[in-house]
């Protein structure tokens, strides 16, 4: 995924599908300056971490 996508979805009010390493998860910020983005999985909101925008896959 890329930086722009990334911002878009934490901006949309619609729940995207996106998931990282096949997991869903839930894009809380995005980082422009680190191409990172704050994460956390939909079934477990205390494992938040900051993964690489690149890692995340937007689901159709």
């Amino acid at each position: 995924m890329n930086i722009q996508r990334a911002k878009e979805i934490t901006a949309s009010p619609e729940m995207i599908h996106v998931t990282y390493n096949g997991k869903p998860i839930y894009i809380q910020n995005v980082d422009e300056n680190n191409d990172t983005a704050r994460i956390y999985p939909l079934d477990d909101p205390s494992r938040e971490k900051s993964v690489s925008v690149s890692q995340l896959t937007e689901q159709h």
